[in-house]
């Protein structure tokens, strides 16, 4: 289940359940406040996470994606952002991709990496905790443009449980949202929100992330 979109399978599977047993609109609004609490748990049995992390100021556009994760027993401590870079009177989309690196603690010197992206732009430089785990994110992102050119994410900020920031080598365009709640065990996996590529339209690539705390 890790290499296919296990949130939109679970929304699939719990519409179909829903119209088929469900007639009655107070049972139906009763279901809706039910699923994500059922999510929740399903997410915990089944990818090993704690909690989830959310940020207020997400893009609108786009599907999410499936979770990426950490191999089991080890932790995000650093990431790579993919950014395009400013297209003049071309096409901006900005933020495409997130990369985390992560290492397991029962061997510091052995450590992977996990992404999610859109097809345009080029992977930053790494950024990472001087000591201890991702623990918290900030989101850059541009409110919609009405006729303009959209862009969405432009930038994330990691907190890290050493108490350090660390900042990516997005773009500036939008502002910095609220920040998230902090995983006190560390993040270790994510799902994004990215925006499929649009036939002659206005691209936005990733608009929206969510990151989920380790159980351990």
């Amino acid at each position: 289940m890790e290499t296919m979109s296990y949130f939109n399978f679970l929304e699939i599977a719990y519409k179909s359940w829903f119209h088929m047993f469900f007639r009655n609109h107070t049972d139906k609004m009763a279901l809706r406040r039910l699923f994500p609490i059922c999510l929740f748990i399903l997410l915990m049995a089944d990818f090993g996470v704690s909690a989830i992390l959310k940020v207020n100021n997400g893009g609108p556009w786009g599907d999410w994606n499936y979770i990426t994760r950490c191999p089991r027993g080890s932790y995000a401590y650093g990431f790579s952002l993919k950014v395009e870079r400013k297209q003049g009177n071309g096409d901006d989309t900005a933020l495409n991709g997130i990369k985390l690196f992560c290492k397991d603690p029962s061997n510091p010197h052995n450590s992977t990496s996990v992404k999610s992206e859109q097809i345009w732009g080029e992977w930053t430089s790494g950024n990472y905790c001087p000591s201890g785990r991702l623990d918290s994110f900030q989101l850059r992102v541009e409110r919609d443009q009405g006729n303009g050119d959209d862009t969405a994410a432009n930038n994330i900020r990691f907190g890290c449980t050493d108490g350090s920031i660390i900042e990516g080598y997005g773009l500036d365009w939008g502002d910095w949202g609220y920040w998230s709640g902090k995983c006190s065990t560390g993040i270790c996996s994510m799902m994004t929100r990215l925006e499929a590529q649009l036939d002659n339209g206005d691209d936005t690539a990733l608009n929206d992330v969510q990151m989920f705390c380790c159980p351990y």
